[in-house]
């Protein structure tokens, strides 16, 4: 068969990459959970929404549930292994915020829900609606604050989640993200802005010549 011939793999969650990420979230009565969750979206920026999809048989189902809050908690690669565990350990059996030697703390803009003191970025979250999809619950929800690590801004106060190395979901494992391709608006920039935005020097252009080269035998000028 040729490279791209295609074949039917059948049915199945094949979206791939996604954000693993842990949501954190607590009660009225003051517990905390984590859920480990690789079904995480952005769905609206203005306002700024996202969406979760959670089963109901799980321990914090009840909780966001109840509240109507959750903490999106974004992985970098110290956090891969506490995710992990955290995904297959039910928070009815044992408190993971202890076994994963990982510090609650309250969420900023909500008043139940704790957010986790070693993730690099927090997004604290309110429900907005509940869909009921079949196997899983979708929690619609409007973001309400974010907080992040110091160490991730630059000197002009710039978010730069690249230097959190975040970790991505990929068919069953967990992936350092790796080598930057491009921005947004890369195939279309100019030399200049290509250069000053992938950190190259001109002295260094051949490290990037062939991205230019393909790009014109496919009739775009970068």
């Amino acid at each position: 068969m040729a490279k791209h011939d295609k074949i039917d793999v059948g049915l199945s969650t094949i979206l791939n990459p996604v954000p693993v990420v842990m949501v954190s979230c607590g009660d009225k009565e003051g517990r905390s959970n984590i859920l480990t969750i690789a079904w995480a979206g952005t769905v609206n920026s203005e306002p700024p929404m996202v969406t979760i999809s959670v089963r109901k048989s799980r321990f914090s189902h009840k909780m966001i549930s109840e509240t109507g809050e959750f903490v999106i908690n974004l992985v970098n690669k110290s956090l891969c292994k506490a995710c992990d565990r955290c995904g297959v350990i039910s928070g009815a059996d044992e408190d993971k915020f202890s076994s994963c030697s990982l510090t609650a703390v309250k969420a900023s803009g909500l008043s139940y829900a704790y957010a986790i003191k070693e993730a690099p970025v927090s997004i604290s979250c309110k429900v907005k609606s509940v869909t009921e999809l079949g196997s899983h619950d979708m929690f619609l929800a409007e973001i309400v604050a974010v907080t992040a690590d110091s160490y991730l801004l630059d000197d002009t106060g710039r978010l730069c989640l690249d230097k959190a190395k975040l970790v991505a979901y990929n068919h069953g494992e967990y992936f350092l993200l790796g080598e930057k391709l491009g921005f947004f608006g890369y195939s279309v920039a100019s030399d200049e802005v290509f250069e000053k935005r992938m950190g190259f020097s001109r002295k260094d252009r051949d490290k990037y010549k062939h991205i230019r080269e393909q790009g014109e035998k496919n009739g775009k000028k970068y």
